[in-house]
């Protein structure tokens, strides 16, 4: 048996069409939807990014800024700009690049963002919300997680998910959305001894660990959902997940690809984020 890939680039093209629709929705009642993008420094991999952001918002018709800043830019200047986009009635979502210069704290310019534009679901109260169950934008990685499964028209409730990572960013939100839909998580990291035989337990398996081709095929249940948050340049210039995914396939039910599984939905979900942010402004 040979996986069934769930394409992440097939799948956001699928969504971003239907995303077009509640654009002009919005633009009908007297919204324009816009997201600022800010940038601090000159990463290549954030540089990347940011550019698709900003051209996937080109595409669907929403108004976007975004703001380079030099790498000597000051916590303080950078808290400043925030607190301008806060109050900014043409932009409902902001998203500060990840990560920043070691000189800026990323917990102080988090906190700064308005709860209500937080699109990518970081701040402490969008966090709470989600860990409580109420409404809230959700982080978009984890986000665009479920939704590629749930798109395969797989059931999480009742499924035994297996998530491998904690990290704030993909690890724990991820974990706390698979509980909302009704899965007995696990989750695992550096410190859990013996991972491969919990991860072999997986219904659905979602890895995110940053370690390149970590999991293997004594890894994988027969037949499990595996899906790898991870990208890594390898030495040869090639890119990689955190699953070695020709060791795997010939195992899984359904595993996403790397590029082109993950990666394209986060950017997605960040767009449909920025849409929800903006029709609450009506509220």
């Amino acid at each position: 048996m040979t996986a069934k890939l769930i394409s992440g680039t097939d799948l956001s093209k699928t969504i971003r069409e239907e995303l077009k629709g509640e654009v002009e929705l919005l633009k009908e009642k007297g919204v324009h939807p816009g997201l600022a993008v800010v940038l601090v420094g000159d990463d290549p991999a954030s540089e990347v990014y940011v550019g698709r952001k900003a051209k996937a918002c080109e595409q669907l018709d929403i108004y976007s800024e975004v703001h380079k800043l030099p790498e000597t830019t000051t916590e303080k200047e950078l808290l400043l700009l925030i607190k301008k986009l806060n109050v900014h009635t043409d932009i409902h979502g902001i998203l500060v690049q990840l990560p920043l210069p070691k000189h800026i704290s990323e917990k102080a310019v988090i906190d700064a963002i308005s709860v209500e534009k937080d699109v990518d679901g970081f701040h402490p109260v969008s966090v709470g919300n989600l860990m409580i169950g109420d409404d809230s934008l959700l982080p978009c990685t984890p986000a665009g997680v479920i939704e590629m499964i749930k798109r395969e028209g797989i059931e999480i409730s009742g499924k035994h998910a297996v998530v491998i990572g904690r990290s704030n960013i993909v690890g724990k939100p991820v974990s706390m959305l698979l509980l909302r839909e009704n899965a007995t998580v696990s989750i695992c990291h550096s410190k859990t001894p013996d991972i491969s035989s919990i991860a072999k337990q997986a219904d659905i398996l979602v890895v995110a660990t940053g370690i390149p081709k970590m999991i293997g095929a004594d890894c994988i249940k027969e037949g499990a959902i595996v899906i790898d948050v991870g990208i890594n340049r390898m030495d040869n210039g090639k890119l990689c997940g955190d699953v070695d995914f020709e060791a795997v396939k010939d195992i899984a039910g359904y595993i996403t690809p790397v590029p082109g599984g993950v990666g394209p939905m986060t950017i997605t979900m960040l767009i449909k984020n920025t849409l929800e942010a903006a029709a609450k402004s009506l509220v």
